[in-house]
């Protein structure tokens, strides 16, 4: 009959609603998951280990320190001696200009003195008064320590003599025979090399 009430079908909404459902709805989503922070364990440091890398940078820092204090104290001290040298050339090269100006006046005086010895007129007193003169040039030279270069009887010696000639003679080859000049030192120093004449062996006959 038309008047009885319809039966309510409770599959049709469900099935609708599966129509609506889009295809793959079902699939499962990954879900990203941070893995936990891994704490790395670091060990305390060792004291000794520690202590023996501070002492070893302390030593090498020592070592380093102590090499800088030598070569500063080695060119400090070839400084030193540098000026020295300078200061003692200096005062040399200014001592031997008046030292050796006055070289030739004594020169003559000996001359002098020796031509009068062999005129026998040592007694004159005008020889008298050219010894006075040399002895206080004399007395002078040793206040500026002015010394005589040894040369007679004397093997010759490039640094203290200048050979101006040889002359054959008894004497050992290379000896000093003759003195033509007389040479003269300040301490250790050369003023005037002493010019002399060196003995040669004699020619056989």
């Amino acid at each position: 009959m038309s008047g009885e009430p319809k039966e309510h079908d409770e599959s049709a909404p469900a099935a609708a609603a599966a129509e609506e459902t889009p295809s793959g709805s079902n699939d499962v989503i990954p879900v990203e998951v941070e893995a936990p922070d891994v704490v790395e364990v670091v060990p305390p440091p060792d004291p000794v280990a520690e202590l023996e890398t501070k002492l070893a940078a302390a030593e090498k820092e020592k070592k380093e320190n102590w090499d800088r204090y030598l070569r500063g104290a080695a060119d400090l001290e070839n400084l030193r001696k540098r000026q020295k040298r300078e200061t003692e050339d200096a005062k040399f090269e200014t001592k031997s200009k008046v030292l050796k100006e006055m070289l030739p006046v004594v020169d003559n005086l000996e001359r002098a003195i020796e031509h009068a010895v062999q005129s026998s007129e040592e007694t004159n007193p005008i020889v008298e008064g050219v010894q006075l003169v040399l002895r206080q040039f004399t007395t002078a030279f040793e206040r500026l320590e002015v010394t005589g270069v040894e040369a007679m009887g004397q093997p010759f010696d490039p640094n203290l003599h200048e050979a101006i000639s040889q002359q054959e003679s008894d004497s050992p080859p290379g000896t000093v025979v003759q003195v033509l000049q007389r040479g003269y030192k300040s301490g250790d120093r050369l003023l005037r090399p002493a010019l002399v004449v060196v003995a040669k062996a004699k020619t056989s006959e």
